[in-house]
């Protein structure tokens, strides 16, 4: 099962079939090398399978990162220098971007570093964002609630899938991934052929706070949240399969996206009726 997200699916591969346990220490093949262990340079959490547990405080401290660099760039934003902010904004989705496509193409599923970096980048995107769309530059003054109320909603849907898929309710079959992951690609383009003609027109009837631009946010919000069930199997998959410890960067960094993803969609939306 590959994931919808690009970076757990890097991680899960073709892992998916019951075969020897690779990952653990003494495997009995000979000759064996652990390309993992080998690329970690053999650290404790290279020889250990990864767990929950591991999985949990990886994501905890991805998103205190990125909790604490937004307020700062929040911060920068309404107390010193609005510029600077939206300067620091790019950066950071710019940044983002590298560093994902530096994990996924470079093999660094277990690199923290990689991890933290995309988590300060994330950051100062998410500071700018929310600094954008609560409309707080223009006098808003129900920018904080609606920050809290993306954030409630974030949180809300993370947790509402997570009981979806412990309780089974939603199968994450083959079929329903594809499917998740067609949709994802379509919502892609549509976003990228609307930024391409607002930049050249006034064309922008995706982001422009209507009707369409509603619908368009309530269905990119379903399908980050679908995203969620894909990123639970995959990671459920790793651990019983045993990776080494260290993937759990990988597998916080990949929840990372999602929520980030999520939290932009909310805010988004939120930001339509506020200006109304």
């Amino acid at each position: 099962m590959r994931s919808s997200n690009p970076v757990l699916s890097s991680l899960t591969g073709n892992r998916n079939q019951p075969q020897p346990n690779p990952y653990q220490t003494g495997y009995p093949q000979a000759g064996y090398q652990d390309p993992y262990l080998a690329q970690q340079g053999g650290s404790p959490d290279a020889q250990r399978p990864i767990t929950v547990d591991d999985i949990v405080t990886k994501t905890g401290i991805m998103l205190g990162i990125i909790v604490a660099v937004a307020v700062v760039n929040f911060l920068i934003g309404t107390m010193i220098n609005p510029g600077l902010a939206m300067l620091l904004t790019i950066v950071g989705a710019i940044g983002g971007l590298v560093t994902v496509l530096i994990f996924s193409f470079g093999r660094k599923y277990g690199s923290a570093p990689i991890a933290l970096t995309y988590a300060a980048f994330e950051g100062l995107f998410v500071g700018g964002i929310s600094l954008m769309f609560s409309g707080v530059l223009v006098g808003g003054a129900n920018a904080g609630a609606m920050i809290g109320q993306a954030v409630l909603g974030t949180v809300g849907v993370f947790l509402g899938m997570l009981y979806v898929y412990k309780s089974g309710a939603v199968k994450v079959t083959p079929k329903f991934t594809r499917i998740l992951v067609g949709c994802m690609v379509g919502v892609l383009i549509l976003i990228v052929g609307n930024m391409l003609m607002s930049m050249f027109t006034s064309f922008n009837v995706l982001r422009d706070g209507g009707p369409i631009a509603i619908i368009f946010s309530l269905v990119c919000i379903v399908l980050a949240a679908m995203s969620f069930l894909v990123d639970f199997d995959s990671a459920d998959k790793l651990v019983r399969a045993g990776a080494p410890a260290n993937m759990a960067w990988g597998v916080a960094l990949g929840l990372a996206v999602t929520l980030v993803w999520l939290y932009t969609e909310i805010l988004r939306l939120l930001s339509y009726f506020n200006n109304r």
